[in-house]
């Protein structure tokens, strides 16, 4: 072979490998990241609202592929968003429950995050909504990977709509970059102005590749809607909400038409745990599932997912194989070429089952479901086994207006509680025990029906596979030490 030959040879091979890793414009697809904040399974009309309309949301499962056993790591605001941003357990990371003004931990600056693989790789990135992985500046959004951010540190009810700690909390600040640019804004233009800002966006970046993560505030209690929505539904003020984040997402897919740059855009709708079932009319619907957010039960852990990618993710799909948000960093990753992270993660990559590949399945064989850092569940194929756990349940009848159940009777003392019984009192629960029981998620979905002891085989190899895990992650119900845990990052 003449020189000129091999040298030709090694240009195509070379031009070969370029686009294999997405390195060119136009074969990396542009993402946006849509998640909602404490919305119920049944929160859309494809899977049962009733009394309002999601349009939107119902035409993204039409176009794309709707996912029906989604889950998120933890049913918990930081510790989901901390998981689905590193694909990691949350308890391997050291970041748990719900961060407020007075917590000095974060997202430590050794976590390798989705905005920075994706800036890496050269993305644009912005992001607008609730961040809730740290309130110092050392963990700030802009300091991970955001070029662009306007949002919220923590939950908007760290504010002075908090139902019982309103007058300790300080004014619910509103970033724009690393800057405050309002204190205690608006919250009925929640929902309205990062849909414009992201809207902004898209049109600048609209010639380049992009990253958009919209981790939207709503329908996180207190919840507001703007003065276009309130009072439209037939579901009251929780119906107004969604209506109005259907509509955001609406403005998003016409916004991508209207660019000619739909097709080239991989849009992904999930919510970040399951409903707040004790707000009662202010909390959205987990049916047909068990409990709701705080909880391991399907409800608090399974969540709405759609993904729509023209030509490349099947239309009309509706997929019932399980996988995580853990998954999303590294599916992401094998997309556009991105690298992971130097340190351990636990998800690993969907993109055949994302993109209805022939025979792809689950990507892993089990998924764990702890609270804080016990672990209470784990989910292989069909079979969920739980293992002997407290719980929290709606203590009375729900909560009306904004207010928890069983309000009228919380004890002040029970406000500075900790753990389970804590967070119990302070949001109108009740505490029960569920004994090691095993569900048939295909015959069971509302976890109802224990058929342990008719197989005790199944119930053997789930519990193989979660002890495995607690040589890896711990569990504080046995008091495992975990070997792989890392720290979270400090306010030194």
């Amino acid at each position: 072979m003449s020189r000129r030959n091999i040298a030709l040879v090694a240009v195509v091979f070379s031009l070969a490998s370029f686009l294999s890793k997405g390195l060119v414009f136009g074969s990396s697809p542009n993402v946006i990241l849509i998640v909602a904040d404490d919305m119920g399974y049944a929160d859309m009309g494809v899977q049962g609202a009733i009394g309002f309309q999601t349009p939107h949301l119902d035409q993204l499962a039409q176009q794309g592929t709707r996912f029906t056993s989604f889950y998120v790591a933890q049913a918990v605001c930081t510790a989901s968003r901390a998981a689905l941003m590193t694909g990691c357990y949350p308890n391997r990371i050291g970041m748990h429950g719900a961060y407020n003004h007075t917590s000095r931990d974060g997202i430590a600056e050794s976590e390798w995050l989705l905005p920075e693989m994706f800036q890496e790789r050269g993305y644009a990135t912005a992001g607008m909504g609730k961040w809730h992985l740290g309130t110092r500046l050392k963990f700030h959004p802009n300091r991970h990977g955001f070029k662009e951010w306007l949002g919220i540190p923590y939950s908007n009810d760290n504010s002075k709509y908090h139902p019982s700690l309103a007058s300790q909390m300080p004014p619910l600040p509103l970033y724009e970059g690393e800057r405050v640019v309002e204190n205690d804004p608006d919250q009925a233009l929640f929902t309205k102005r990062f849909t414009e800002h992201a809207i902004r966006f898209i049109e600048l970046h609209a010639s380049q590749p992009f990253f958009l993560y919209m981790p939207h505030v709503m329908p996180h209690v207190p919840i507001f809607a703007s003065k276009d929505f309130k009072g439209r539904s037939k579901a009251g003020l929780y119906g107004d909400v969604l209506e109005e984040l259907d509509w955001s997402v609406g403005q998003i897919m016409v916004t991508l038409k209207r660019l000619d740059i739909e097709r080239n855009t991989l849009v992904i709708f999930i919510s970040d745990n399951g409903p707040f079932l004790s707000y009662g009319d202010h909390a959205g619907s987990a049916t047909p599932f068990r409990e709701g957010k705080l909880t391991t039960f399907e409800g608090g852990v399974r969540v709405p997912c759609i993904a729509r990618w023209p030509e490349r993710i099947p239309a009309g799909r509706i997929c019932s194989d399980p996988w995580m948000s853990i998954s999303i960093l590294p599916t992401m990753a094998e997309l556009i070429g991105g690298k992971l992270s130097s340190l351990k993660i636990d998800g690993k990559s969907a993109r055949g089952l994302l993109l209805g590949e022939e025979n792809a399945g689950s990507p892993q064989e089990a998924l764990f479901f702890y609270s804080g850092t016990a672990l209470q569940a784990v989910r292989s194929g069909r079979w969920k086994l739980h293992f002997p756990h407290p719980y929290i349940t709606v203590a009375a009848e729900p909560g009306k207006n904004g207010r928890p159940s069983n309000w009228g009777k919380l004890a002040p003392s029970g406000i500075t509680q900790s753990g389970v019984e804590g967070i119990a009192t302070r949001h109108g629960y009740r505490v029960e025990q569920i004994e090691e029981s095993l569900f048939d998620l295909e015959t069971d979905p509302a976890e109802e029906n224990n058929v342990a002891a008719a197989h005790p085989d199944i119930v053997k190899r789930l519990t193989g596979l979660a002890n495995a895990v607690r040589e890896e992650l711990g569990d504080s119900q046995l008091q495992v030490n975990g070997r792989g845990l890392r720290k979270p990052g400090l306010d030194e």
